[in-house]
């Protein structure tokens, strides 16, 4: 009974534990909840690119990424589509317009030497080898006029270019593209060693920071143009998790009311032990953390019916137990025994299909997944540890004298009782039947 009551108190513990975090800790929500843009981009073959391939596909996923990221935008998703088309949705974007131009960017920087004619005169422009892969970083700063102006950072590779160049052509400028147009001009002083430059021009911040963003981001492997952009807007969004939580109380509290009327006093243990359960699994999707989406919701609700489920075989094993005649606890440990090997292998199927979902499905598909399978692991907890807690607390030992309590009626225990007592006094002395 001792230990009964440590883990009582555990329980207890962890609930709290779990309720200050769902408190404390915000949950990111996904597209469809909270709006944003969903962005479609399709790659494009140029003279040089004469087929797109996986490679360059993978390429073009991880730099939109990272230009997603450099947005400030939180829980993106990147999803192949097809051979050559990527989707992307930004949840609770502030400006898609911004967003739609930023991911269409090709961020393509370089610097070009003068050609020079045989009086010393710049004729024209040509590529010099040093460009936007050999950067490190780009960052906005400002002159001491206080102009906009981008500062650079080159890896040592690019340091060396950048010196060399600086070098040979003293006295004479540099032109500075970002995507196909000049933005700067600079006539170089003096060599340039150390692998820092400036870019100055008639900046705006905004301006200065996009280029700059755009830089760190890295350069496009491939061209890609948006062919469809769809927005969610955050009315739809929230009208969508209204109604999501209306389905989940009702749910919930629909189930609540069945098992306490089928099951009586073990229903409502079941009862508390379900919402102890919700706490536990909302604050391990807060911990991980979970973006929770509409599909994840679902997960989310699914995964407390076979919680439920668990505890009907439960209970069901329990009042077979008791129907046989057996002792309250003998009848409840039997009970839980009974049922924990169905409970193990409905469970491990389900998680097993979660993994497959998870590994081959869409990211709306991995939201399901990840939540269904959180969810029935917590579920297998709540229902060996602690509704067996609470019911031998509730009930302790000995023989059941409110047969009603379980759902149950006098006859049946009676009955049961009456001919296990028979069958214990021919075993006493020797008679079998």
């Amino acid at each position: 009974m001792k230990n009964k009551i440590i883990l009582f108190w555990a329980i207890i513990i962890l609930t709290i534990i779990s309720i200050v975090i769902i408190k404390v800790k915000p949950i990111p929500l996904g597209l469809d909840l909270v709006g944003g843009s969903r962005i479609v981009l399709e790659a494009q073959t140029t003279e040089t690119i004469s087929k797109i391939t996986q490679d360059m596909m993978d390429g073009l996923k991880s730099a939109l990424e990272n230009r997603v990221n450099a947005l400030g935008v939180s829980e993106t998703m990147v999803q192949q589509m097809g051979e050559n088309r990527l989707l992307i949705e930004i949840p609770n974007v502030s400006d898609p317009k911004l967003a739609r131009e930023f991911l269409g960017e090709t961020a393509e920087l370089e610097f070009k030497k003068p050609v020079l004619d045989e009086n010393g005169d710049t004729t024209g422009w040509e590529p010099s080898g040093l460009t936007g892969e050999d950067l490190n970083k780009a960052a906005v700063g400002t002159d001491n006029s206080g102009r906009w102006l981008i500062t650079l950072e080159f890896s040592s590779k690019g340091a060396s270019k950048f010196a060399k160049l600086t070098r040979e052509f003293k006295g004479y400028p540099i032109a500075i593209y970002f995507n196909g147009e000049s933005i700067s001009e600079p006539v170089v002083q003096a060599e340039i060693n150390g692998g820092h430059a400036q870019i100055t021009g008639e900046f705006t911040h905004d301006q200065a920071k996009k280029i700059v963003d755009l830089l760190n981001a890295g350069a496009l492997p491939v061209p890609a143009k948006i062919i469809e952009e769809n927005t969610v807007g955050p009315t739809l969004g929230a009208d969508s998790l209204e109604k999501s939580k209306f389905a989940g109380i009702v749910g919930l509290g629909a189930v609540m009311l069945f098992m306490i009327f089928w099951y009586r006093v073990p229903g409502l243990i079941a009862d508390i032990a379900l919402i102890i359960y919700s706490l536990i699994l909302f604050a391990i999707f807060k911990m991980v953390p979970v973006t929770l989406t509409l599909a994840g919701i679902a997960g989310f609700i699914l995964s407390i019916g076979m919680a439920v489920d668990a505890n009907i075989l439960i209970f069901e094993r329990t009042k077979e137990e008791l129907k046989s005649g057996r002792t309250l606890f003998t009848a409840i440990n039997s009970g839980f025994d009974r049922a924990f090997t169905s409970i193990f292998d409905s469970n491990m199927s389900t998680i097993i299909t979660c993994v497959i979902l998870y590994c081959l499905g869409s990211n709306i598909v991995k939201g399901f997944a990840l939540t269904l399978a959180i969810g029935v692991m917590v579920s297998m907890f709540s229902a060996i540890t602690v509704t067996k807690n609470f019911m031998h607390l509730m009930f302790g030992t000995g023989q059941l004298k409110h047969p009603a309590l379980f759902g149950l009626k006098e006859s049946d225990i009676n009955e049961a009782y009456e001919a296990s007592e028979t069958k214990r006094e021919k075993a006493k002395f020797g008679v079998l039947d």
